[in-house]
């Protein structure tokens, strides 16, 4: 099966069901619109904060797009949402506990967006401000301990050397002026003397750097309008999901729903063939095409119509055509064709039968030892098919049969079927 005829299935089906999925849709769409009423507003305000390096620069750092030098602004990012400086932030505003923050790094820039959700703009601004003020403090203080640390360690090592030169100046006054001694010495008190100026100038370096962990660059202002609930989003969304759910329901109810309305119901649902469709316009030589699979499929020599529901070709008309089969067809007007029929074709009109009542027609038959070999469907009117019968005297309205009452120089097996012409049903009679 090609793709456009699923597809053509598919939009079939969601046109039978239309008032359900159109019920879903705008279903989804009234909730989502209420559920943006219920939800409050909230306000979302941002402080945009410049970080700078601190301290000497760090050469294990490579430069990308979202680090500059020293600086990594992924890692700046989660500093600025930890508990650490949520708790100074809390502790700056007078507060037990405070909104949590989003930070956000825009590409190949040094700059972290501190943002806040709060129900009131005022409160999303300050607190906003506050995580900035306490972001930038908890990094210098980290940076000045951090300088702390480094300067004692190069003070400590500054005073080793130092010691160290003390030991050989005394050692080079008791060994004699040209021994081998005294060079080694004298060479070991010079590479002393410059680790001493380079710790100290080291030292020096650490003392005069300038602490800069960042500055605020904007200020958090007020928000002048809400930043959630947003309609495109609650309406979007509740459509959405009213689209998908009124799909599954369609889908689901055309599952469950009995009746048959198109030849793939047929097939699908009572799991006979179906020899031909004669609901959509007839094209040319169908008729001769469906003779021919009656005529190829029907075990025996007498073949019985059995039309659902009954009354379906109570007011139409048969269209002439004929057509030569070593057929005897029955319509059940007689009490005997029942019994002495050898297959059966089912007329099922489309929209009029369900799934179970083909299935008691052929539990009925099969009682009965008669074999379905298939399907026939068409509208409320009466189908081509109906002139491959050839018509008994006074029989039903929509009755079509073939008589079985030959001339005795004519053989059944080379009987023409004529057309049958519109009469009308005789009381009592039943198919």
């Amino acid at each position: 099966m090609s793709s456009g005829t699923d597809l053509d299935e598919h939009l079939s089906l969601l046109r039978r069901r239309w008032l359900l999925l159109v019920g879903c849709v705008v279903f989804g769409g009234t909730a989502g619109l209420a559920l943006m009423r219920l939800t409050p507003p909230a306000y979302t305000a941002t402080t945009q904060v410049l970080v700078m390096p601190v301290g000497p620069q760090e050469q294990a750092n490579q430069v990308t797009s979202r680090q500059r030098e020293s600086l990594n602004l992924d890692t700046e990012a989660q500093v600025a949402q930890s508990a650490v400086v949520a708790a100074r932030a809390a502790r700056a505003l007078g507060l037990d506990r405070i909104e949590p923050v989003e930070v956000t790094v825009p590409p190949n820039s040094a700059v972290l967006w501190i943002s806040v959700t709060a129900a009131h703009p005022a409160t999303a601004a300050a607190q906003a401000g506050a995580y900035a003020e306490a972001y930038l403090a908890n990094r210098r203080e980290s940076a000045l301990t951090s300088m702390a640390e480094q300067q004692e360690a190069v003070l400590s090592k500054l005073r080793q050397v130092n010691a160290a030169i003390d030991q050989v100046i005394k050692q080079l006054g008791t060994l004699p002026k040209g021994s081998p001694q005294h060079a080694i010495a004298a060479q070991r008190q010079g590479v002393l003397n410059r680790q001493a100026a380079s710790l100290a100038l080291k030292y020096d370096a650490l003392r005069t750097v300038a602490i800069t962990p960042g500055t605020v660059i904007s200020q958090a202002a007020p928000p002048e309008a809400p930043s959630s609930p947003r309609l495109p989003l609650y309406l979007g969304t509740g459509l959405m999901a009213g689209l998908l759910i009124g799909s599954a329901a369609a889908y689901l109810r055309d599952r469950l729903d009995r009746r048959l309305r198109t030849p793939a119901d047929v097939e699908r649902l009572t799991g006979l063939p179906l020899l031909s469709d004669l609901s959509s316009p007839r094209e040319h030589g169908a008729l001769h095409d469906l003779a021919c699979a009656v005529v190829s499929a029907c075990p025996g020599k007498r073949l019985l119509i059995r039309a659902l529901p009954a009354d379906l070709y109570a007011s139409s008309l048969a269209e002439p055509l004929a057509v030569s089969a070593p057929l005897v067809v029955l319509d059940g007007s007689d009490v005997r064709d029942l019994a002495r029929s050898d297959a059966a074709v089912l007329l099922i009109g489309l929209g009029l039968v369900s799934a179970d009542e083909v299935a008691a027609a052929v539990r009925q038959l099969a009682r009965h030892d008669v074999p379905v070999i298939g399907v026939v469907t068409t509208t409320d009117a009466v189908p081509s098919f109906v002139p491959l019968l050839e018509p008994r005297p006074h029989s039903p309205l929509g009755k079509l049969v073939a008589s079985g009452e030959l001339e005795p120089s004519v053989s059944a097996e080379t009987t023409p079927m004529q057309a049958l012409h519109h009469h009308p049903r005789r009381p009592g009679k039943q198919p």
